[in-house]
């Protein structure tokens, strides 16, 4: 067949060009060929001939026909931190491999912006919407509910359907004890050296908080209220916290554990005011991965959130949805210093 951009290919087309019958075709593109026991194998010939072929789904005459239009929605707060671009891109490819057609969107943390863009992805006949680290997981879900719209909760839960989240409080925990154990026995840290900055009163902070208290009573036999500086999520509110920590005590405590990447953007916004001998021997935990703040001068341990588990477990609860709302947890992994590690980007194709 002739590679023709003024012809895409059809269904029949790929099965000629692949000797395999359309209706295994037809599984393949509209992502029901797992419920078929079709061979994986099978699946990517046809995708790679599809690709090479031009194949386009009519997703109004699919929808006509199917009553779904193989969209899929997500929403997440926001798209500039490595760990929300991570998700979109590893949600975009397990979209595609279901042969449907990913829309991810933004909703800026605003309760009210959640639930119109909920309406609005509706108005779009999408099949299913992956909520993520929304702020009102339970009024998106009244939107959805009331449109019948399949829906699950990521990152941050709500409590009336299914989510799957970081297990922030073992993170926390993980991160807390590396922080501690990075100090030496004869200059061991003391409780007041170790403060944690960041966060708000959600979920995930919460339980980080939980598990940094946890660690701190058990391997230093005390913790202080003040070691708690929460500051939202905003770099400017947490580089406003550090500075007016420092102009009270002269100095960062020796160890910090900062909530989330973002918080940590308010650190570094901090520290680019004073000469960086100040922070000489500081100590970081960030609970967020990003590999460029793995090889600053100091040293930063980082919490790196599992986004394909997370993304794998929707997608395989979304499809049934079992039973009364859980919440479902995925352990993160503890990254240590001067560590690259590869990513959702990894597979980008490098195009001559």
């Amino acid at each position: 067949m002739k590679n023709d951009s003024k012809k895409k290919a059809t269904i029949y087309d790929l099965s000629v060009i692949s000797g395999i019958s359309p209706s295994t075709v037809s599984a393949v593109l509209n992502g029901t060929w797992r419920k078929r026991r079709i061979k994986e194998s099978t699946a990517d010939l046809i995708r790679d001939l599809a690709e090479k072929h031009q194949y386009t789904t009519n997703r109004q005459a699919q929808g006509l026909r199917s009553s779904r239009s193989g969209l899929v929605g997500l929403m997440l707060p926001v798209y500039d931190n490595r760990y929300f671009s991570s998700m979109a891109q590893t949600f975009e490819a397990h979209v595609r491999r279901h042969g449907q057609c990913p829309i991810v969107v933004s909703s800026s943390r605003d309760p009210q912006e959640e639930r119109e863009t909920a309406e609005s992805l509706i108005s779009y006949s999408i099949d299913a919407l992956f909520v993520c680290g929304a702020t009102d997981p339970d009024g998106v879900h009244a939107v959805c509910e009331k449109a019948g719209l399949k829906h699950i909760n990521i990152d941050l839960p709500g409590s009336r359907t299914h989510s799957v989240i970081s297990d922030n409080y073992t993170g926390g925990r993980i991160l807390t004890e590396a922080i501690i154990r990075q100090f030496s026995a004869g200059d061991p840290l003391q409780p007041e050296e170790l403060l944690l900055f960041g966060g708000r009163n959600d979920h995930a902070s919460r339980e980080r908080i939980r598990g940094f208290r946890d660690v701190k009573q058990e391997m230093m036999g005390a913790d202080i209220d003040a070691s708690i500086q929460p500051t939202g999520y905003s770099p400017n509110t947490a580089r406003i916290a550090f500075e007016s920590f420092y102009e009270k005590a002269g100095r960062l405590p020796r160890a910090l554990f900062i909530n989330s990447s973002i918080n940590f953007e308010g650190l570094l916004r901090f520290m680019s005011a004073h000469p960086h001998e100040n922070f000489a021997d500081l100590v970081v935990g960030c609970y967020d991965y990003d590999p460029f703040a793995s090889f600053l001068p100091f040293p930063v341990l980082m919490m790196r959130q599992d986004v394909e588990g997370m993304i794998a477990k929707a997608f395989e609860l979304i499809e049934e949805l079992p039973g009364p709302p859980q919440i479902h947890l995925i352990r993160p992994d503890l990254v240590l210093p001067r560590t690259a590690l590869p990513g959702p980007l990894d597979s980008l194709k490098d195009i001559d």
